[in-house]
């Protein structure tokens, strides 16, 4: 009789086991990865596509003559994908009068583009600045300069959704698509009332279509 009943309990504990060994290896399992290597090491996270687009996008461009006010600033074209979002980088730090999105401004200024640094305008080849109110141009250029003393040279950097996307570009010259990039040397920040002048650039500053 006891015989009988330790051969039944050894039966049930076997069940047990037989049924618990599943479970046992499923941690193991649900631990391991198919990205594991054969020997047993982690392999390398595949970048996701916002990771991998992080990677490629540029900064500013180069820029030659930049901290020289005297000479006309050369921006080279951008590496890599074009800034998403507004960038603005002193060159030189003025330190006059800060202007506002919203000022009248006497600047120099030389207008490339992105992808190819071709130049569109430029002040400097006009051989006068150019004065104007920000208020007149797309609103990357007024966001661009917004805070910038007067005295110092800026590197702005526009996506087209704050350029002229939103207008189709200028073609064949801008394209709907194309990032702009600008060097700026602000030279002083007009008094309210002060009389504007008339730019004759391409893309025109003071005629609104900046």
């Amino acid at each position: 009789m006891i015989s009988s009943l330790r051969g039944v309990i050894a039966r049930r504990r076997h069940r047990l086991a037989a049924l618990a060994l599943p479970a046992v290896l499923l941690v193991p399992l649900a631990a391991c990865s198919s990205s594991d290597t054969p020997d047993g090491t982690a392999a390398a996270p595949v970048p996701s596509a916002a990771q991998d687009a992080g990677a490629r996008a540029g900064g500013p461009p180069a820029v030659e003559n930049a901290v020289d006010l005297t000479q006309k600033p050369v921006a080279a074209a951008g590496k890599g994908l074009a800034p998403t979002d507004l960038v603005t980088q002193d060159l030189v730090t003025g330190e006059g009068a800060a202007a506002s999105a919203t000022s009248t401004v006497q600047i120099q200024y030389v207008g490339t583009i992105w992808k190819t640094g071709k130049e569109f305008d430029s002040s400097w080849e006009r051989g006068a600045p150019d004065t104007f109110s920000l208020l007149r141009t797309v609103p990357g250029f007024g966001q661009g300069i917004d805070g910038m003393k007067a005295g110092g040279r800026r590197l702005i950097v526009i996506p087209p959704e704050l350029g002229y996307g939103p207008m189709g570009g200028q073609p064949p010259t801008i394209m709907a698509d194309d990032s702009l990039v600008f060097i700026v040397d602000l030279l002083e920040v007009v008094p309210a009332g002060a009389e504007e002048g008339t730019s004759q650039g391409t893309a025109d500053p003071g005629a609104g279509s900046l």
